[in-house]
């Protein structure tokens, strides 16, 4: 699932307050980049019956590299993934009506602490 209306896609943002604002909400950079791609990620279990979601926000470094404090990035589209154990996650899918909920918030939280 694609979130096209974020107001987020094709921003550009400097990499230190990016990296920031992603950390305060609980985005994971973690291995999820190379010098010229970024993916954040949100992990959502759901205790109840073992469900793994992910909500990714793939980025693209448009000047400098990953890391570097200056950077600029523009931000692409996020998207909503399930996870399928031992194969990897699905993003066609019926998404629980909580889940899709807690990534808007996330947008607008993103949105409104981006400046963008």
């Amino acid at each position: 699932m694609k979130f096209e209306e974020s107001g987020l896609n094709g921003k550009v943002i400097e990499f230190s307050l990016l990296e920031h604002v992603m950390d305060s909400h609980g985005m994971i950079r973690a291995g999820q980049w190379d010098y010229e791609r970024i993916t954040y990620d949100y992990k959502f279990e759901d205790m109840t019956n073992g469900d793994v979601y992910y909500f990714r926000f793939p980025c693209l470094v448009t000047e400098a590299e990953t890391e570097t404090p200056h950077a600029k990035v523009e931000l692409g589209t996020p998207y909503l993934g399930k996870h399928y154990y031992p194969h990897g996650v699905e993003y066609d899918e019926e998404f629980p009506k909580h889940v899709v909920k807690q990534c808007n918030k996330l947008i607008e939280a993103l949105h409104n602490e981006l400046h963008v």
